[in-house]
């Protein structure tokens, strides 16, 4: 059903699922007939009468993280860059003081029935992962350009099913690694290309956050490796620290002027409560011909690292904190903010205007690497519980939270060798599965 947004509604979670794609529906894309009529006619989607179309938007999975989309329209739809015509989400809509709904913007449960309703041009799909592909396959089928939440999908099959949409319905599909967006990243890409480092050596990522238990009880799928016998994969590595992966396959494409090519991942998994994924992980992607990558990683850190890229030279290191964009370089005093990031969304639209022009910051082409090295994680054995003397507890109830004593230390050791906790003699890591990549 579709109907005017409510003043406070409230509720939870995203859009859970959707069936395989479905016929196609009229759009109103720049290089079809708008919405309400042929170009130049009297609709609000043509500002001052002159017939240039504003992109509708949609998002799918209005909730949770999807509240964080909405912050990111709210300034182009007030800008007129874009006109937010629907929400779809299985609960009613939160409340976003940032963001308000605007006039006229539907409400809808079914991502199916928005996109014939609202016919939008871009959609953005904040969904859990397990729900991506049927969702974007219709989202392609009705026309539609696609801004696609990490992890894209999960599987190599998965991604060639939605590459295949994408050839045949001649769409465009951006992938949510915001962090691909940074001018520092740009800068310490330039920085590698011109040899400031030496020949690389390494590239390290080192992460150390903090969850309490109620993040574990957020959805259904939350800590879930299946769920109704579909893959989810909720761990630290494909979930809220995929962009610590992402950002290390980013400078090893500069390193090797090439896409990578994983040939096989080294991957131990440790979890600190009863989950079926990690929210602890070493993992080292090995590529032919360029350096290795080592991610160190944690859910239950003693203190709070952001996430930094580290990369290792015969000359020279430099770190790149990727969520603040502070960029630390050979024969820089100390890290500096570097402004400038671009918004994928922002970028999307200027591609859809341009598309020979304007490349897409994250295509759906450029996170097939970590969609290979995804997938290999799924299959790997259950992470190994740590508990007893090796954790501390503070809090309680939902606000409980867990460490590791000592994981920091030991992680950002792993992120600047290159190591694996086992290699580094810690006392409770477990041997790695080792598993080589098809080509």
């Amino acid at each position: 059903m579709t109907a005017p947004v409510p003043p406070a509604a409230v509720g939870g979670l995203a859009a859970q699922g959707a069936p395989a794609a479905t016929t196609g529906i009229p759009s109103g894309s720049p290089t079809g007939t708008p919405p309400g009529g042929p170009a130049g006619a009297a609709h609000p989607d043509h500002p001052a009468g002159t017939g240039v179309a504003v992109p509708r938007v949609a998002i799918v999975g209005a909730n949770g993280h999807g509240r964080w989309h909405r912050r990111a329209v709210a300034p182009l739809h007030a800008a007129g860059r874009l006109r937010l015509v629907a929400l779809v989400d299985v609960r009613p809509i939160e409340d976003e003081p940032a963001a308000p709904v605007p006039t006229g913007t539907t409400v809808h449960t079914d991502h199916r029935e928005m996109l014939t309703a609202a016919r939008p041009d871009v959609v953005i799909v904040c969904t859990p992962p397990h729900t991506h592909l049927p969702i974007a396959l219709d989202v392609l089928a009705a026309g539609a350009d696609l801004l696609l939440e990490k992890p894209p999908v999960l599987s190599t099959a998965e991604h060639r099913t939605l590459a295949g949409a994408l050839a045949a319905t001649g769409r465009a599909c951006q992938v949510g690694f915001q962090a691909l967006g940074s001018v520092a990243l740009a800068q310490l890409s330039a920085a590698v290309g011109q040899g400031r480092l030496g020949t690389v050596t390494g590239i390290g990522t080192v992460a150390c956050w903090q969850r309490p238990d109620s993040y574990y009880a957020r959805s259904p799928w939350a800590g879930r490796r299946t769920l109704h016998g579909r893959p989810v994969l909720d761990g630290t590595l494909a979930n809220p620290l995929a962009h610590a992966v992402m950002q290390c396959l980013a400078v090893a494409e500069t390193v090797t002027s090439a896409p990578v090519r994983p040939a096989r991942i080294e991957l131990e998994r440790y979890r600190v409560r009863p989950i079926e994924v990690d929210d602890t992980a070493t993992l080292r992607i090995v590529t032919p011909g360029g350096p290795p990558i080592v991610a160190a990683v944690t859910l239950a850190g003693e203190d709070f690292v952001a996430g930094e890229v580290i990369v290792t030279g015969t000359t020279g290191r430099a770190v790149l904190e990727y969520p603040t964009d502070r960029l630390l370089l050979p024969g820089d005093p100390h890290p500096r903010e570097v402004p400038g990031r671009q918004g994928l969304l922002a970028n999307l639209l200027a591609h859809r205007a341009d598309p020979d022009g304007t490349p897409l910051i994250a295509p759906l082409a450029r996170t097939a690497p970590f969609t290979a090295v995804l997938e290999q994680v799924r299959q790997a054995p259950e992470p190994t519980l740590l508990d007893g003397d090796l954790v501390t507890a503070a809090g309680s109830g939902p606000e409980r939270v867990v460490t590791v004593r000592g994981i920091n230390a030991v992680l950002r050791r792993a992120a600047e060798q290159g190591a694996l906790l086992s290699e580094l003699a810690v006392p409770w890591a477990v041997p790695p599965a080792r598993i080589p990549l098809a080509a």
